[in-house]
């Protein structure tokens, strides 16, 4: 569809008188919070609970006149609770939502003498795991097994999550996730994300969601859905914050320690936070291939990488909310990531001929180093029309640099046959620059039908330039084979407007989302590019219906795109030893989605859904041979012809004991690959699940313990044909100083059997591995808050680049 993208808004807006006629929002929920005598409490607590089990729907704040509302409430059966500071904790009585609006009459809270021990110990711990209509929340806040823990491993640990050999992150077995980071994507996927993930603690982390179907609000990349990564936030006033401070142990130790600081008073708030993490990690990479020629066995080889990474990340944030005025607010955010490692991993090759002789044996020292310096700043304005926040408008410009160096040296001494050594030495410096500019309305009218909309601009740059240079006998020379300068340049606009509505009680979402993408790559040398224009529509559709008092169904479909990421274009190298290197392909084209999902609801907590996706020209990773032969292998990026996935999910949450709660979760899944590589066609699938289950056990006097379990079946990838693993996790948490500080204790991967073994097979290459790292750590954590403990509002906002920043990275 090539025609231009303010003619696809010009039809949104003409659209959107006729679909408001199908489509609002569900009811709203309002009441007031006022004190014993009955005036107005600002700022206290409002949760929203499912009657059936407690468990929170909602949060909110109530206003400066003790106001609060829900809005987009699904029918059910509810009850609020209140709270605040000087205050006892005091809850309605059960009510239930249909599919007109309701205001509760005025909640009265009570003197407490105690507040603070009262208001602590009358909550609930959240359970570790939480299914909602659309998504599942990972609660990481509070549980011992945060203690010390990266948040690539909270997410190895989520349900239906997998990370392959190459930090690439799968959803329900499907790769193409999008990550978020308070509602900011990640400017980097693959190894770089896996990078980045373990800088940041999972201490600092609130919660995670795991969206499967999101809707056209946000961008349309991410056919597998989203991961919401939402840290935490202090909403007190006054001058607060806390220390945090762990050290674990496995093959070698990790240190974390981090500082928060907010302060917050009438209209003017300031936060930061500080995060260093020092971190050495043990890893091991063995291989095993066998070479064919015309189907005939023509030798193997065999690998053995074993070393040694040393991380050094500093994290920090820092910014302001300021409100203007009762209905607008301001705020500014700069965050960074500086991040440096070093690693020394020795390798030794032998190969073989066809009948098993030696045919060659020599040793390689590779030593690494990477810096990436990553800053982002971000404006952010909401405004609300009215008292109401019916008519509501936010803005974000975003401005974002990320750098990288990187340095290889990988030394190779021959020992059979006897020859002279060498030296490939490699200088990567790149950088990626990103503006971004978005802007979103909500307007919910007087007949209930609420309207979205919103505009997108983003601007990319970004130009590295790789030298390899080839050391022997002393003499130096520039291989030009391998050196190249890339450049990328990109702009995407984009439009989407979304309408709810419920009709009876039936409710019903539909959204429309329009992207122009306009792009080029070049690599210097060589005079080699492409340039790239196009327009794609993204419709959605939600649509969900009570069919009893227990029961709900719902059925979302999408369309949704994945465009490769900047460094998965880009070809420098990276290599692993003096046989397998990494490079990115800029042949790469978007890959296509197709998905739909039907979800049954019982009792607003078991639930079981059935998913289809169709994907065309999926991207997956690869590991093949190199086109320079020489028994060499290149892992990288190519685009298959189709993929197609069957999904099956159950969610069973079970309460053996009033001090013992299960969360289980199982994705039974089957995805089939079709396309041809390397002189192989490929038409597979094969059946596969992941099984998770969360443990939490009350023992009393501030004690609370964790058991968590998952398992990955056998399973096919494209080419790769992945064997099951696992691992068990233990916690344990102790509550003190008068519930200031939290004492941490865990055992990740208890057994050790999270390895993994894997099989990559072409017509004439085959490559098993096996891969280990540093994953059975014991750790201790302490963590201390202080400061005042009065709740206020808090508004913290998320900047517009979002999926540029995702895909600032690559493998």
């Amino acid at each position: 569809m090539h025609f231009s993208l303010h003619s696809f808004f010009v039809l949104l807006l003409l659209l959107a008188p006729r679909v408001g006629l199908y489509a609002k929002s569900g009811p709203i929920l309002s009441g007031t919070v006022r004190d014993p005598a009955g005036t107005t409490v600002e700022f206290a607590t409002v949760a929203l609970h499912r009657a059936a089990d407690s468990v929170v729907v909602k949060t909110e704040f109530s206003d400066t006149k003790g106001a609060f509302h829900f809005d987009q409430l699904p029918a059910g059966s509810y009850f609020v609770s209140a709270s605040q500071v000087g205050f006892e904790r005091v809850q309605t009585a059960p009510f239930v939502i249909s599919s007109t609006d309701q205001t509760l009459a005025p909640i009265q809270l009570k003197s407490s003498a105690n507040t603070q021990l009262k208001e602590v110990t009358v909550q609930a711990r959240k359970p570790m795991f939480e299914r909602e209509t659309d998504r599942i929340v990972v609660n990481v806040d509070g549980t011992p097994l945060s203690a010390g823990a990266t948040s690539l491993e909270i997410l190895s640990r989520s349900p239906g999550v997998t990370i392959d050999q190459n930090d690439n992150l799968a959803l329900r077995g499907k790769q193409g996730v999008l990550v978020l980071i308070d509602g900011k994507r990640v400017p980097m996927t693959g190894a770089e994300l896996g990078e980045m993930l373990r800088a940041l603690p999972a201490n600092s982390i609130e919660k995670i969601e795991l969206i499967t179907n999101p809707p056209a609000k946000y961008d349309a990349a991410g056919s597998a859905g989203i991961i919401a990564i939402k840290l935490k936030k202090d909403g007190r006033q006054g001058t607060n914050g806390s220390v945090n401070a762990s050290y674990g142990y496995g093959k070698y130790g990790k240190f974390t320690s981090g500082i928060s600081l907010n302060h917050r008073y009438k209209k003017l708030n300031i936060f930061g936070n500080y995060t260093y993490n020092n971190r050495n990690q043990f890893s091991q990479l063995m291989l095993h291939r066998d070479f064919y020629q015309n189907s005939q066995f023509i030798g193997s080889s065999d690998q053995d990488n074993v070393g040694k990474t040393h991380w050094i990340s500093n994290t920090y944030r820092a910014g302001l909310d300021y409100t203007l005025s009762k209905r607008t607010t301001l705020g500014a955010v700069v965050n960074g990531l500086i991040n440096h490692a070093e690693a020394s991993i020795p390798n030794v090759t032998q190969t073989f001929d066809e009948t098993g002789r030696l045919q060659s044996s020599y040793q390689s020292a590779n030593q690494r180093m990477l810096e990436t310096p990553n800053t982002a700043a971000n404006l952010n304005l909401k405004h609300s029309f009215d008292s109401t926040g019916r008519r509501e408008l936010t803005a974000d410009l975003d401005f974002a640099h990320y750098g990288i160096h990187r340095l290889q040296n990988l030394a190779t001494s021959f020992i059979v046959p006897v020859q002279s050594p060498t030296i490939l030495d490699g200088k990567l410096n790149g950088g990626l620059d990103i503006t971004s500019f978005k802007a979103d309305y909500v307007h919910t009218f007087p007949n209930k039908t609420r309207l979205e909309g919103g505009i997108k601009a983003s601007w990319v740059q970004s130009d590295n330039d790789v030298l390899f240079t080839n050391i022997s006998e002393g003499i130096s020379l520039v291989d030009t084979g391998k050196s190249n300068r890339f450049r990328y340049t990109e702009n995407i606009n984009a439009a989407y407007l979304n309408l709810n509505k419920t009709i009876n009680k039936t409710s019903i979402q539909l959204g429309l989302r329009g992207e122009q993408t306009n792009a080029t790559g070049l690599q210097v040398i060589g005079n080699s590019g492409f340039e790239r224009h196009y327009f794609q529509v993204f419709p959605s559709v939600f649509v969900k219906q009570p069919v009893s008092k227990n029961q709900d169904l719902s059925l979302s479909l999408s369309r949704r795109i994945d465009r490769p990421t900047y460094n998965q274009l880009n070809p420098f190298r990276a290599y692993i030893d003096a046989t397998t290197y990494f490079t990115g392909n800029p042949s790469l084209y978007p890959q296509l989605s197709y998905n739909i999902e039907l979800t049954h609801t019982f009792k607003q907590k078991f639930m079981t859904s059935i998913s289809y996706s169709r994907t065309d020209q999926p991207i997956i990773n690869v590991i093949q041979p190199a086109p320079e032969g020489n028994r060499q292998a290149v892992s990288t990026f190519q685009n298959l012809t189709r993929s197609d996935y069957y999904g099956l999910t159950l969610t069973i949450p079970v309460q053996p004991t009033n001090w013992w709660t299960m969360d289980n979760n199982i994705v039974a899944f089957y995805n089939r690959f079709i396309g041809d590589l390397a002189g192989t066609s490929l038409n597979e699938g094969l059946p596969a699940y992941t099984l998770n289950t969360a443990n939490t056990f009350t023992l009393g006097r501030g004690w609370t313990a964790d058991l968590t379990g998952n398992y990955q079946s056998h399973q096919l990838y494209g080419f790769l044909d992945i064997r099951p693993l696992g691992q068990i996790n233990i916690g344990l948490q102790k509550m003190m100083w008068g519930k200031k500080g939290t004492l941490k204790l865990n055992m990740t991967d208890a057994f050790y059997t999270s390895p993994l073994h894997a099989t990559s097979t072409y017509a004439n290459y085959v490559e098993q591995f096996y891969q280990r790292q540093d994953t059975r750590i014991a750790t201790a954590s302490l963590t201390y808050r202080f400061g005042s403990d009065t709740v206020s509002q808090s508004r913290r906002r998320s900047g517009g680049a979002e999926d540029e920043k995702r895909r600032a990275g690559g493998a």
